[in-house]
């Protein structure tokens, strides 16, 4: 009998317990390994470049400015106001953008609607470059995506939405820039919910393994929604392990009462 109470406490206690390889990010048959090679390139990666695509009811910031007089230039006007209302604080900030609409567009005094859907920020300016060339002197333009955002969700270090600094950004990074996944985070299991044009996707990724590196889905898009799931080990360490001195307390009445009755 006590050793059958000893072997149930153990058990329960082995069962608590996370290991390395299911919190170190990125493994590669080398977890644990002592003697690794320091100051070497030990595997290197292709990365496949990414470039986020336009899509409807994307905010962006778009800014001309040329050489021509201030009367004429009628791209600046709109900014110029924009601008004026970017200073006025979080309110302002939604003025200062252009939102895409449902047909891939946005208007522009004159030349009526472009469509941007489809195409990237740097694809854009281009695009916007040609048409200030026909109507203004030495124009410059800027395209910037406003609202490059992800949501994280479940076993984090606070859930929040996190706004991208650039259209860039992997995982790993949008993870942390929302202050990491919690200890009970379930790396190998992390549900990603992404809008793609007039539908949702569904996917898993895998951050223990290093092979993510080469994932398609290294980078994160805008609007993704991040779904970390707890680890089996949570609910004992919630429960069972704050209870654990009235458990043993529990098993050792039980004990006494078996040896006193023998």
């Amino acid at each position: 009998m006590q050793r059958f109470i000893l072997f149930i406490v153990v058990l329960l206690c082995v069962s608590s317990c996370i290991t390395n390889k299911q919190t170190q990010y990125l493994q590669k048959d080398d977890v644990n390994k002592k003697n690794l090679k320091k100051d070497t390139v030990l595997r290197e990666y292709d990365l496949t470049l990414f470039d986020y695509k336009i899509q409807t009811n994307d905010l962006l910031y778009i800014r001309f400015s040329s050489l021509t007089e201030k009367e004429f230039d009628f791209f600046s006007m709109t900014t110029q106001q924009a601008g004026m209302n970017f200073g006025q604080g979080g309110a302002g900030a939604l003025m200062i953008g252009e939102l895409v609409d449902p047909e891939g567009k946005v208007p522009f005094p004159v030349v009526g609607k472009v469509v941007v859907a489809g195409l990237t920020v740097f694809e854009i300016q281009d695009k916007l470059q040609s048409l200030a060339d026909q109507y203004l002197e030495a124009p410059i333009v800027k395209v910037r995506l406003l609202n490059y955002r992800v949501t994280v969700l479940g076993e984090v270090n606070g859930e929040q939405t996190v706004v991208l600094p650039n259209n860039r950004v992997s995982f790993l990074e949008a993870i942390g820039l929302a202050g990491g996944l919690g200890e009970f985070a379930d790396r190998s299991n992390i549900k990603v919910i992404r809008q793609k044009g007039d539908k949702t996707e569904v996917f898993y990724v895998d951050l223990l393994n290093e092979d993510f590196l080469e994932s398609d889905h290294y980078y994160v898009t805008q609007n993704d929604v991040i779904v970390v799931p707890p680890l089996k080990q949570k609910p004992f360490r919630n429960y069972f392990g704050q209870n654990l001195a009235l458990v043993a307390s529990t098993l050792t009445l039980l004990l006494l009462a078996f040896n006193l009755t023998k």
